[in-house]
């Protein structure tokens, strides 16, 4: 895993936050619509011809998807394990998307529009989910926000396509699932750059890791038991019936023969030793 710099933490959060830029454009657009619905009309629509202020619309979907992919590039390494790389490419899906909805309005190449459309829904959606487990070792608090809000994103997109919209509105049901993708990149950045001195590994171990020390734990004890019953064993094993062994006791010196004759040639060889 690659170190991030805290030059790349800062512009890459910086970057993610800025796509709270959306929800401002869009109130300026459609207060100069007059009478546009949001719970009716959908986002696209301020992005058409008809709308007075298209040319801003479509300028702030271009910027929103270069933000996300600036973002995307610049706190890849801060991401961890497999949803650390399965997020990028989701949330890159979702950057292209949104960027062909801005250079191709729904009113000029719809086809093209609706694909780029769905593609950001889609990804964005996926992408805070797999974000919400990449950003968890470092904190549960910030993984759980982003995958409620990944959840909703992707529930209200499907809600979307099936049509059922009859509660919140087609255009209120669109922005249930649009919304969730520039609330969800802000607070991660924000979180990243606040847990940038925190490190990924070692805050929560993995269920493998989690399980190798179990069993390092359990091979532990057996042996600690095993030496222990060994050396019980050993402790209580009876004497033998001799009793333990001692030195040998010397041997008396036998009393001297005053009556040695060294001339003698029947004194025995002891004696005239």
């Amino acid at each position: 895993m690659a170190s991030v710099t805290p030059t790349r933490y800062r512009w890459g959060a910086l970057a993610w936050l800025l796509t709270l830029q959306f929800f401002v454009v869009e109130t300026v657009v459609q207060l100069q619509a007059g009478g546009y619905s949001r719970a009716d009309a959908l986002i696209s629509e301020l992005g058409a011809g008809t709308s007075p202020g298209h040319l801003l619309m479509n300028a702030s979907f271009v910027v929103q998807g270069l933000l996300i992919a600036t973002g995307n590039l610049l706190l890849r390494p801060a991401l961890a394990g497999t949803a650390g790389r399965v997020a990028p490419a989701l949330l890159a899906a979702a950057g292209i998307g949104v960027l062909v909805v801005g250079v191709f309005p729904m009113d000029g190449q719809q086809a093209v529009h609706e694909a780029g459309a769905g593609l950001y829904l889609v990804g964005g959606g996926l992408g805070l989910i797999a974000l919400a487990y990449a950003v968890r070792r470092r904190s549960e608090a910030l993984g759980t926000a982003l995958a409620l809000l990944g959840l909703v994103g992707t529930a209200m997109t499907v809600f979307f396509v099936a049509g059922i919209t009859s509660y919140l509105g087609e255009g209120g049901t669109e922005r249930a699932a649009a919304y969730v993708v520039p609330i969800g990149l802000a607070i991660a950045g924000a979180g990243l750059w606040r847990l940038r001195d925190r490190p990924i590994s070692g805050d929560r171990p993995t269920r493998r890791e989690l399980r190798e020390q179990a069993r390092t734990a359990r091979a532990e004890q057996a042996r600690e038991r095993d030496a222990a019953l060994e050396a019980a064993a050993r402790a209580d094993r009876p004497r033998s019936a001799a009793g333990p062994a001692g030195p040998t006791p010397a041997r008396p010196a036998e009393p001297a023969d005053d009556d040695f004759d060294p001339d003698d040639p029947w004194a025995s060889t002891d004696r005239r030793g």
